[in-house]
């Protein structure tokens, strides 16, 4: 079979295009193309399958890679041609039928059959047209110059045939020798007619003369018009907040069945929820972190329902169960430990009720088998954790150190820890049985679901016993100082070891984003920055502040030279402390804070060797609390100028963050004062951009290729200029949170929001309108008049009324996605609103460790009888277009 294959692409002088034909897994074909007129470049290839997955990529003279598409191209031939003509298009990965062509339009497409379309011998052309179109009584035809497509009669349309999601094909005769022009239209099977013709110019091609051979007019990217493309609304709340009377205290995976209802009752289109793997380390309330997961895989035993098992409560453990279930959903917030408690004693009391059967389970079997890779591995880590009583492998016994063969024995029916570790596989199982009987309640009714990805991984869990390779064991990921925490945050969290990951081509995140690919049509990357860069800290740090981006270019010693910086090394790199700091920090009680340190004998201190760090002290402090001071001496630890790293034996450096600000800076000369503020700038605002771009694109493609879920990124805090161009390029859908705007402005204005982005009043991380309303009055007011468009004093709460405008704002813009906490929904109505608007606030960042435990104050069941208040919200998503 003869494929001739014909691009237009535009390159400078030296560079030319290479056809790449993929062959499975690992094998490619490449074959050098030729540059013909008006930048037309051309190869040929003998190629004996039906189909093909191939993509175009510009190298240089040394073939280089220099560019490359990043979607494949997909093309099916008919048994009864045996040589083929394929005009085709650059393919980018932002072009709608690439992004839009995801499991959301699956979901809206329900109950989808492929067309078949006949190509006969006689047809000459073969149009394609990659399309999502997401209106079900939508379709896409053709009309063009020549009579055999009409004579751009819209009347003699050529109808093309949906052969799969959002790819259209139509075979014609064209017997005109002439030039052909066209264009594609919508045509709306309700109206029998063409309602709109695709925007920009005519489309071309060739006439095809030739015998026995056909051409293919692969065609990219219909040219929507914005109200064409896909618009949503949708509703943000965590699993755990949920609240219904089949609850046990907290909510369940079968409560997303309700919420799915709701949804469909007000014309919602999405569910975004919060990480759902299991972050249980040691039972107690810290566990509630839901960003701190033990499992990359494993769910969280907390979403389980009791009374939806394959099995039942044993009958004399029935009456206690209903009456701890009572005491638990009449508490207005989540007691964690409570609830933890009960549900694995009732699981454990079933599970060894009913072992023997359990084992025979046919689905059982097979779920062990399908999942062993992290499921036996996740379920020794349990049995190992709840024995030493600490997820800390490295306090551990036995077993500090994985090895699989002996891991493996936890699954033998002789071992002693055969039933505890069968126990906790049995309990995955049943979490992944609920989960997606949920999930396939919620895709019949059209209703997507948005999960969310932790950008790290915890500290003590499977993947860092089992992978440590991959993970900066020696670090810790956190974020730089921000409006809300002016120390930074330190999640605890290893780094990413990339270059580890690279090796295998990223296949540890293949594998994550295909075990949530199970349940997720679309996920939020929680700080995507971190894909580019990573805020981190030495294992001595506690304070965010005193970390560094990673990778960077740092500072390095003859910089400081060519800079006429005269570098002092316990200067600039240790805290600088003498009286007058020590009196600014703790006053008359200085005195006491001496016994940390040494006397310089030169007005000036030192900490000594065994106090020097911020986690030396912590730890002693956990023996010897001092109170309020204790704060304060770790605090003083980050009055550093510059923080050290070693790299491949040279010690460079890194700016603190806020250098500015620090005590250190302040009895600098004014000279070194300058010169050490434009160091500061260049290295944090000039000097990364570049570096960041290439990592990022290293790994977000291949990553990104990976998944059929519609992708958002968390861009949220301190984002280099080159965050929106990566993200522009790769299609992730970008994060608009009013109050957090990415410009120096007080608050951003959701008209302004482009398509690829995904707009909101608030998140979990924030608090919620009626909150953010009383915290600031100046900037409120400022927010009533010059955003809300209202006139005089602003209240002081925010009304219903108030709260319905805003929503509304973020409802009639051209974003893709409008999505709001389930708080804001019922701050618009008077009678549903939570009087006790403290209880509605889920995470406070500036609060580390944060006891996660909000709940909705209103039952789903009665919310879903609330029939004023759904049509009004459905009425408000109608009217915006967004259903």
């Amino acid at each position: 079979m003869k494929l001739y294959f014909n691009v237009g692409y535009i390159v400078k002088a030296g560079e030319r295009l290479e056809l790449v034909i993929e062959d499975g897994e690992t094998a490619v074909h490449i074959h050098t193309m030729f540059c013909a007129d008006n930048g037309q470049w051309k190869c040929e290839a003998d190629y004996f399958s039906k189909s093909i997955s191939y993509k175009y990529r510009v190298v240089d003279d040394k073939s280089i890679v220099l560019r490359e598409e990043f979607v494949l191209h997909h093309l099916h031939f008919p048994h009864n041609y045996k040589e083929f003509v394929i005009f085709d298009e650059w393919n980018n990965k932002n072009f709608p039928e690439n992004y839009l062509n995801n499991k959301i339009l699956y979901n809206k497409l329900n109950g989808f059959i492929p067309e078949k379309i006949t190509i006969l011998k006689k047809h000459t052309h073969l149009f394609r047209l990659e399309a999502p179109v997401y209106h079900p009584d939508w379709k896409i035809v053709l009309i063009g110059s020549t009579p055999s497509l009409g004579g751009w009669s819209y009347e003699k349309a050529i109808h093309l045939s949906q052969t799969d999601f959002g790819v259209w094909e139509a075979s014609v005769q064209i017997p005109e020798n002439e030039f052909i022009q066209f264009k594609y239209c919508i045509y709306d099977t309700d109206k029998n007619r063409v309602i709109d013709v695709e925007t920009g110019e005519n489309r071309f091609t060739v006439a095809n003369p030739l015998a026995d051979v056909l051409q293919i007019v692969s065609n990219h990217y219909f040219r929507f018009k914005a109200y064409q493309m896909y618009h949503d609304a949708g509703v943000a709340v965590p699993v755990f907040s949920l609240r219904s009377k089949d609850g046990f205290g907290v909510g369940e995976f079968t409560d997303l069945k309700k919420l799915a209802d709701w949804a469909k009752n007000t014309h919602l289109g999405i569910i975004q929820i919060l990480p759902v793997n299991d972050t249980t380390a040691n039972y107690t309330w810290t566990d509630s972190y839901p960003y701190a997961a033990v499992s990359v895989y494993a769910l969280h035993p907390q979403y389980i329902s009791l009374e939806k098992l394959d099995f039942p409560l044993p009958k004399e453990l029935v009456e206690e169960y209903q009456a701890e279930k009572e005491a638990l959903n009449a508490l207005d917030l989540i007691d964690y430990e409570k609830m933890i408690a009960g549900k694995w004693k009732y699981l454990k009391a079933i599970f060894n009720t009913e072992k023997d059967k359990i084992y025979k389970d046919r689905g059982f079997k097979r779920f062990i088998k399908d999942n062993e890779t992290w499921l036996i591995p996740y379920a020794a880590f349990c049995v190992l954790r709840d024995k030493y009583k600490t997820p800390n492998f490295n306090d551990w016994k036995t077993h500090k150190k994985y090895i699989a063969g002996k891991i493996l024995q936890f699954f033998s029916s002789k071992s002693k820890d055969y039933d505890i570790a069968m126990l906790h596989a049995w309990v995955q199982y049943q979490l992944h049985l609920q989960l997606k009987d949920a999930v396939d309640y919620t895709h019949h009714l059209g209703i997507s679901l948005k999960g969310d990805l932790p950008i790290g991984i915890y500290r003590y869990s499977v993947e860092a016993w089992t992978e440590p390779e991959l993970f900066g064991m020696d670090f810790q990921a956190g974020a730089p100082p921000d409006q809300f925490t002016e120390l930074g945050q330190n999640w605890e969290f290893p780094t990413y070891n990339w270059e580890a990951m690279k090796e295998d081509n990223y296949q540890w995140w293949k594998n994550r984003f295909k075990a949530l690919e199970q349940y997720f049509d679309a996920m939020r990357i929680d700080h995507i920055l971190g894909f580019f860069r990573i805020w981190r800290m030495p294992i001595s740090a506690v304070q965010g502040i005193l970390g560094y981006f990673y990778p960077a270019v740092p500072i390095v010693l003859d910089e400081f030279k060519a800079w006429h910086l005269p570098f002092d090394f316990d200067r600039y790199c240790k805290p600088f402390i003498n009286n007058q700091i020590l009196w600014e920090y703790f006053g008359e009680e200085s005195g006491k804070v001496l016994e940390f340190m040494d006397n310089n004998q030169d007005g000036t201190y030192t900490f000594k060797e065994q106090f020097d760090t911020q986690r030396k002290l912590a730890d002693f402090f956990k023996k010897n609390p001092l109170g309020a001071l204790e704060e304060k001496l770790i605090s003083l630890c980050a009055n550093v100028l510059f923080l050290t790293e070693e790299r491949n034996g040279v010690t460079v450096y890194h700016p603190r963050f806020n250098v500015y600000n620090t005590e250190s800076y302040k009895y600098l000369s004014e000279w070194e004062q300058k010169i050490i503020y434009d160091l500061y700038h260049d290295y944090f605002f000039r000097r990364q951009d570049h570096l960041w771009y290439e990592k990022a694109m290293e790994k977000l493609p291949v990553i990104l290729n990976a998944t059929k879920m519609l992708i958002c990124g968390e861009d949220l805090g301190m984002v280099p200029a080159c965050v929106p161009v990566v993200m522009d390029e790769l299609a992730i859908i970008a994060l608009k949170v009013q109050r957090m705007p990415a410009e120096n402005i007080p608050f951003y204005n959701p008209k302004e929001a482009g398509y690829m982005n995904v707009v909101t009043a608030s998140s979990h991380d924030s608090s919620t309108l009626r909150q953010w309303w009383k915290e600031d009055p100046v900037l409120t007011q400022k927010y009533f008049n010059q955003q809300l468009i209202q006139y005089g004093k602003a209240p002081e709460e925010l009304t219903p009324h108030l709260a319905e405008i805003i929503m509304k704002q973020h409802l009639y813009n051209d974003a893709m996605l409008a999505i709001f906490p389930i708080q804001e929904f019922l701050a618009t109505d008077a009678e549903l609103r939570n009087e006790n608007i403290e209880n509605e606030r889920i995470n406070d960042p500036a609060v580390f460790p944060h006891y996660w435990r909000y709940r909705m104050h209103l039952g789903l069941e009665e919310l879903k009888e609330k029939q004023t208040f759904n049509e009004k919200i459905g009425n408000w998503i109608k009217d915006s277009g967004r259903v």
